[in-house]
């Protein structure tokens, strides 16, 4: 594989060096688009975790723990300037690796110098408070970094995910230990090279690529580890807080959602349909945002549902460097369990509205599945329920604004919403009642949104991100009172 970004990738990034995983394993990294290997990655294991949190000590003890907030900022806006002159080579290798288009890559390399620019400019502007109190007492409160902290990152959207994790916990002077997806790194290993070649003290950022059940399992549970960033599963998720508890070591999870978008008939739908396709198909639906659930007024909803399977007939799925509008999934195995969804859909005698089709040309051992739209879905069933993560989205029609909040807040989840209708009452008090961490009115994900903070509540995890919040996340709260009479 060619790349201008040149690397060994089946190595680990410790203390600043590039070194062989201590059980000397490799993984192969897999081409969604056609089911070939790209490259050998590192088996990371548990000496090559325990290495990197002491590496990640070290650092804190030495050179990057000695930097003030104003010189760990100029830093990663040095990083970031990298990652936007390498944006065209970091693009091409998310589009391998995840599948996805190459536009949505370099639309996540663009957003990864994004978060890095936003967060090397807070990174002086995190403040304490002074507070009022007693007689002959000053108290104060100060911002501290945890220490090292852990970051689990998935592989839908590494580069960005990397962004907004560990560009705040850098922000804040804490050292990291980055484990990507097993399934998709290539960018992640480009982001140590690029990090470290901008002048990041060694040890500040250390990576380790591996198998969750190994890799991912140390460090959930290493001692040395003061808190935990984790995007992913539900279920993995859990096991990643049980983990942690053990130390008491805090946690922001982040596990998906079953997210609405809800169209009233007052709404605008030439600005809506872009959006109502758009949020369920991106990176071919495997989103932890992604509006799986459109519930429509029944005035408008054949209208909807019409202009709704215009789009998904038109809609162009192919290998990631054909740049069309989605790609593969990302695995023979991810693709199996969305397949399984469309069986339960025509076993339950659902609707299927419309489907898209695979280019002709597209590689035969590529992990396809062609967009599909359901119609009249029941509430309660499995497809309105629970995360597909994949291009399969299901058309709900509600009767009124109740009918409306029971049905989108009726899932497990609840991550993001959004609403669409002109009644300026009916925005305020459905973004009030939608149980969720984010709440778009007549719009739909802002278009990222790097400056607002991200996180669900109920199964959709707990934590925030993007955002000062997430400099607040990554930070302890001390507090000094001084008595001098």
């Amino acid at each position: 594989m060619a790349a201008t970004l040149a690397f060994d990738t089946d190595r680990v990034f410790i203390g600043g060096r590039w070194q062989a995983p201590a059980s000397g394993g490799q993984l192969p990294l897999l081409n969604p688009s056609d089911g070939s290997v790209l490259v050998p990655i590192a088996r990371g294991g548990p000496a090559d975790v325990d290495a990197a949190v002491h590496a990640a000590h070290a650092a804190l003890a030495g050179d990057w723990g000695r930097m003030s907030a104003t010189e760990r900022g100029r830093v990663l806006q040095r990083i970031s300037a990298r990652v936007l002159e390498q944006a065209d080579e970091l693009a091409r290798l998310e589009a391998l690796d995840v599948g996805k288009p190459l536009k949505q890559g370099r639309a996540d390399a663009v957003a990864l110098a994004r978060y890095l620019e936003f967060y090397g400019g807070a990174a002086d502007k995190v403040h304490g408070e002074t507070l009022p109190f007693a007689n002959g007492y000053t108290a104060l409160t100060l911002r501290e970094p945890h220490g090292v902290t852990g970051h689990i990152v998935p592989w839908n959207y590494p580069m960005q995910i990397i962004g907004r994790s560990v560009g705040a916990a850098l922000a804040m002077g804490n050292a990291c230990v980055l484990k990507p997806a097993e399934e998709a790194c290539l960018t992640a290993l480009a982001f140590a090279h690029i990090a470290h070649d901008s002048g990041l003290p060694a040890g500040a950022l250390n990576l380790v690529p591996g198998l969750g059940e190994e890799a991912g399992a140390a460090l959930s549970s290493h001692a040395g580890i003061q808190h935990i960033s984790f995007t992913g599963s539900v279920a993995t998720g859990a096991l990643v807080q049980a983990a942690a508890a053990r130390h008491a070591v805090p946690v922001t999870l982040e596990l998906g959602g079953k997210s609405p978008q809800i169209v009233f008939a007052d709404a605008d739908l030439d600005a809506a349909l872009p959006f109502l396709v758009n949020a369920g198909i991106q990176n071919a639906g495997q989103t932890c945002s992604a509006a799986s659930r459109i519930l429509v007024q029944r005035p408008v909803f054949e209208e909807v549902l019409r202009r709704m399977a215009e789009r998904y007939r038109a809609l162009r799925v192919g290998p990631a460097l054909s740049d069309l509008d989605v790609g593969p999934l990302i695995s023979a195995r991810q693709r199996e369990i969305v397949q399984r969804y469309l069986r339960l859909a025509q076993d339950s005698g659902l609707r299927i509205a419309a489907q898209a089709e695979v280019v002709a040309d597209a590689p035969d051992g590529g992990f396809y599945l062609p967009p599909t739209l359901v119609a009249e879905v029941p509430p309660e069933h499995a497809l309105a329920q629970e995360e597909i993560f994949g291009p399969v989205q299901v058309v709900i029609p509600f009767d009124d604004e109740a009918d409306a909040l029971r049905i989108a807040n009726g899932t497990p989840y609840g991550l993001v919403a959004g609403v669409w209708t002109r009644d300026g009452g009916r925005q305020l008090r459905l973004a009030r009642a939608l149980k969720c961490g984010q709440v778009f009115i007549n719009n739909y994900g802002a278009g990222g949104g790097i400056e607002l903070p991200f996180g669900g509540v109920k199964l959709s995890g707990h934590g925030r991100e993007k955002g000062f919040e997430a400099l607040y996340g990554f930070s302890t709260l001390k507090t000094i009172a001084i008595h001098h009479g």
